[in-house]
């Protein structure tokens, strides 16, 4: 299995979870070593963060949604069901923003400011 960024997979996190729908954000390597996709859960709650990336209209999504960057895992390619969906374009600069902000990733000059500020 290949995965791709922006794509949008449901996933089951098990014990005490729930069945939620994930972004791939890692990028598409068909010969990774391991077959993990790094994913960032999909949630309706807005802490208003550089954290999370608001996500357009689509028709898998029941009400506004966002990416929340900061809960980022690794997850087997055998747990990830669909995919469902994918993003592309802006959202995905904008996803990119949001880790790189995340992990302190800047680019020459930049004082690592929230994405969006």
């Amino acid at each position: 299995m290949k995965t791709k960024p922006g794509e949008v997979y449901r996933v089951n996190l098990g014990m005490g979870g729930k069945v939620r729908m994930m972004m791939v954000v890692s990028r598409e390597d068909a010969a990774a070593p391991r077959a993990l996709a790094i994913c960032a859960p999909i949630t309706t709650a807005n802490r208003s963060s550089a954290y999370e990336v608001e996500l357009p209209t689509r028709a898998f999504l029941r009400e506004r949604s966002y990416v929340n960057i900061q809960g980022l895992q690794a997850i087997q390619h055998h747990e990830l069901k669909g995919p469902i969906g994918i993003f592309h374009g802006k959202i995905m600069e904008q996803i990119r923003d949001a880790l790189a902000y995340t992990f302190g990733i800047n680019q020459p000059g930049e004082q690592g400011d929230p994405p969006n500020a």
